[in-house]
């Protein structure tokens, strides 16, 4: 019975912490629950990297909301497991948004149904590239974000988007190389499990 109050004093102390912005408590927070988070997201998503995304998106979500965080019933791992469901939700629209822009590609195309194996199929997974391409550009910090932006819709050269933006040309060339790092290791992997 001690062990059992031990443990649950533990957890409050570690919510507590977490709630009032300690990154250890943060941490133990992570450690504890986030074999439950991926698998509750692997479970509903059926995608290891997608769940990867999710757990990701969870931990960065309780950190960012923790001053909502409120002990009940559940305590903290109640808590995180709401955002769980929330995240997993969002992952399973975004999912489907990418099916309607698919479909609505072939749709469009006159003769889909007849040439779904020849242009139209291009066609449609053409438009569906360009969404997941937005869509993981979207997921960038803002400030790398920009710099590709700069550079390859508005065809400005590192030095140039230094001057523009007023950022050291390192941090341009740091910014441009991670997010690129970022880009090269998602956008193949999605791209495939989009189609």
């Amino acid at each position: 019975m001690n062990e059992a109050m031990d443990e649950r004093e533990r957890e409050e102390c570690v919510a507590a912490g977490f709630a009032a912005g300690d990154e250890r408590c943060m941490e133990a927070v992570y450690r504890r629950w986030r074999p439950l988070v991926h698998a509750l997201a692997h479970r509903c998503l059926g995608d290891e990297r997608e769940a990867e995304d999710v757990t990701q998106q969870v931990f960065l979500a309780a950190w960012h909301g923790r001053h909502r965080y409120r002990p009940g019933p559940g305590g903290l791992g109640a808590w995180i497991t709401g955002i769980t469901r929330h995240k997993v939700a969002d992952a399973l629209e975004a999912r489907t948004r990418r099916a309607r822009v698919a479909a609505a590609a072939v749709r469009t195309s006159p003769g889909a149904a007849e040439r779904f194996g020849g242009p139209a199929r291009q066609e449609a997974e053409q438009v569906l590239d360009r969404v997941v391409v937005l869509g993981e550009l979207a997921r960038l910090p803002s400030e790398q974000r920009r710099v590709l932006h700069l550079a390859f819709y508005a065809d400005l050269t590192q030095t140039q988007i230094a001057d523009r933006t007023g950022l050291p040309l390192g941090t341009v060339k740091s910014h441009m190389r991670r997010a690129l790092h970022r880009l090269r290791g998602s956008l193949p992997q999605t791209a495939r499990a989009a189609r």
